[in-house]
This record gives structure tokens, sequence and C-alpha cells, in this order.
């Protein structure tokens, strides 16, 4: 497949404009690195946005950033750094699970996904800090919404939409994005050898507390196959060497050093009851060792060399747990699985198979409520299951006019999000 990599927004009206005179269905891409998430496309040309690079405005006191879409992280992240600022919901970076080079994504790649970490259920998702962007639809023709505020919305709020559109209703050519201060400290309590079940009440009954948690999290006794790849080279902290092969209920307090340490002994205490009667043991994770234990579980390192097929689950966070039993009872191959955001957030490894056991993880959300998306399975896995949790019929319907009136044609990323689109 030929691919482009325009250089500004005009070259890439031209690309659209011929791939629709030529009725030839276009893949946009930024760097190509998260691929691997939705359907494979069925294009006749690559339009890579890597062309489209440069920040064009930062305003540190403002908390505002402008880039061209194909910018890419490492270069924001860098820029962010230098002010001790950073892009607060966290967001994941897929090469651990697709075996690509560490944050080799864009900016508009990273919107186009709506990819968002543990720290979501504090601060939102990316759809929640992204401002304003300017895109290219199916039409060729040259959009926008937005601006450098978060009041300036009139109408409809197209930021909401484009984020999670997966290029389906344009090219993104610039985003304007909200950034925040980083934490003076992070300190993480594990609270090791608490069965699920247990592990669910202690994160719910913390994320109710005012300590202001920005991470809640458990991680099941993996076992060395399920290690993040530093744990296997031989570094050991105390995360990698004592707890590993143990069960870890993570929760995460950031801010002023002097405030988190109050807030870590106040969490503490307050779990004390809670855990009562258990064999369970705190430990405290501070800054590198913290942030270490955070970045393995945000970028789904634990399943990074493993060849097990990966779903994302959505659910209710008393429901996570019963979740994983009913799919044990119907006899689902689970691999390895852990919790995130309170335990509404399941990441679930399977032993591979030509329909990723999809049967038996969509009855089972649709007994218990949310939605699963297939992450990681080979193309030909993902174009024989549906990849994103199906939409009931009005739901359907409004998302296909939504789409055509963007695309008519569909001529960008055609069945990336559902094979008749």
């Amino acid at each position: 497949m030929k691919t482009l990599a325009p250089r500004d927004e005009n070259e890439t009206v031209d690309v659209v404009r011929a791939a629709l005179a030529n009725a030839t269905p276009v893949d946009v891409v930024g760097s190509g690195s998260r691929c691997g998430l939705g359907r494979p496309t069925r294009a006749g040309v690559q339009l890579s946005t890597s062309g489209l690079v440069g920040v064009t405005l930062y305003e540190p006191s403002e908390l505002v950033l402008r880039a061209k879409a194909g910018t890419p992280i490492q270069t924001i992240t860098a820029l962010l750094d230098e002010q001790n600022q950073e892009l607060a919901f966290e967001p994941i970076d897929h090469a651990a699970l697709y075996g690509g080079p560490n944050q080799a994504g864009t900016i508009g790649g990273l919107i186009g996904v709506n990819a968002s970490g543990p720290r979501r259920i504090k601060v939102g998702g990316a759809r929640d800090h992204l401002l304003g962007f300017r895109a290219i639809n199916g039409r060729a023709e040259i959009f926008q919404s937005g601006g450098r505020v978060m009041k300036n919305v009139t109408g409809y709020d197209m930021c909401k939409v484009m984020a999670g559109s997966f290029g389906t209703l344009g090219v993104l050519s610039e985003i304007t994005i909200k950034v925040m201060p980083k934490a003076e400290m992070q300190a993480t309590v594990i609270i090791s050898d608490l069965n699920e079940q247990t592990a669910v009440r202690v994160m719910t009954f913390a994320s109710g507390l005012p300590h202001e948690v920005s991470g809640l999290a458990h991680v099941p006794r993996l076992g060395a196959e399920f290690a993040p790849p530093s744990s296997k080279s031989g570094s050991q902290d105390v995360e990698s060497s004592e707890l590993a092969d143990r069960p870890q209920t993570a929760l995460r307090v950031e801010g002023p050093e002097v405030s988190v340490r109050q807030r870590i002994n106040d969490l503490k205490s307050d779990l004390a009851a809670l855990i009562d009667g258990t064999r369970a043991r705190f430990d405290v994770l501070e800054g590198p060792a913290s942030v270490k234990f955070w970045k393995a579980l945000r970028d789904v390192a634990y399943f990074a060399e493993t060849s097990h097929q990966v779903w994302r689950i959505s659910t209710a966070p008393s429901e996570g747990a019963k979740l994983i039993e009913a799919l044990r009872a119907r006899g689902a191959p689970i691999a390895g699985y852990f919790y995130d955001w309170a335990g509404g957030l399941i990441w679930l490894a399977v032993e591979p198979a030509p329909n990723a056991h999809a049967i038996p993880v969509r009855e089972t959300i649709a007994a218990y409520g949310g939605h699963a998306t297939l992450v990681r399975a080979d193309d030909s896995v993902r174009n024989l299951v549906e990849v994103f949790q199906p939409q009931p019929d009005a739901l359907a319907g409004l998302s296909a006019r939504l789409r055509r009136g963007f695309d008519p044609e569909l001529i960008l990323n055609r069945g990336r999000m559902r094979g008749d689109l």
C-alpha cells in the first residue's frame, strides 16, 4: 500500500480530495504505533500525519498547548517536562502491547483513540482535556471546533465526538489540549495478599475518602510469565522482588510532599479496620518506585512478552470480580488479568483462539453490564470478531448517521470501528 505523508493541511486536503475522486478508501494513521487497535481497514492508500509536525503554541502559565497532529508524544512530553507539566490524563503507551518503540505515538493518534490511563478516575480521559482541533472530513473540507479554553464551546461539543473516533470522522491536523502541573510527590500504598472481593471493597471505600486518591488498582498473583519486562531483565526493586508474586492492591496519592505523607498515614489508618483479620501487609512505594509501578500498569506491561489475546473490559467496580468468576465458570481460558479504576477496568489475557473467545466475553458482559474491546489479536481475528462492543440498534443507527454526515462515501478508515462502516 502506498503511504503519503502530507507536509501541511492543504496537502492533506489534496490527498483526501484525490481519494474521494477515485473512490479509494484511505487508511489514516499517525506514526502507526496504535494500528493494532480496532479492525483492520480496507484501504487503497495510507495517509500518515507524520509530516504534520510542530508545537505551534505553548503557554505554560495558561496551561494550554497546541500542536500539529503528527507531533510525537516524546516531543510534547520533553517540552512539558521543562516546565514541570504533563498530560494529566496519563495516556497509555501501546508499545508494550504491540511491540513497538516506547512513546512512538503522535498527539493526533492519542486523541484519535482517546488514550487514557489510571488517573482517569480523578481527572477524566483524553477527551476531557481536548480544548479544540482542526481536521479534514471525508468531503475534503477543513473544519474546526473549540479553542483555547473550556468555556468557549457553543452548539455541539465536537471535541467529545472526535476523541475516540479512530480517524473515521476526519483527519486531525491540529490539536489544542489542556496541560497540568506535575505533582511535587507521589506515593503508593500497596496492600498485599487481599483476595479480590476484599480488594474491591478496599478500593471502593478508599475512593470515597477525602484523601484524593489518584489511582486504585488490584493486581492478582500473576506469576513470572506476566512480570513487567524490567523485572524479567533483573532490575529488582521492592515492587518487583518482594511483592511481584503476591496479590497487590495499590492506592496512589499525589501532591505536595507534606500533604502526601499525611494523607498516606491517614489512608493506612482508615483502611486498617477494613482489612483487620486478614494477613495483609502494608508497603509504601515512593517517587520512582511508585512511578514505575503505575507505568507498568498503565501500559499493560504485564502482558508485553506473551502471545495471549487481550481484552479491555469496562464495568461497574462492584461487578469486576464477579465478572471474572463468571467467565471462569463458562470455561473461558483466562491466562491473566488485573483491575484498574477501582475494579471498573479489567485487562484480560486469554489463550489464543480464532474468535478470541468473544462469545463468553460478550455474553458475560451482557449479564453484568459494561463493554469489552479486543485490543490485541491478529488481523484475521480482528476481521472476524466485532472488536468494539456491539451497539443497540438505536445507537448503531445514530453512529452510522454521524459517520456518513462527516464522510458520506466512507473514505476515511473504512471498517476500522464497524464492518459496515
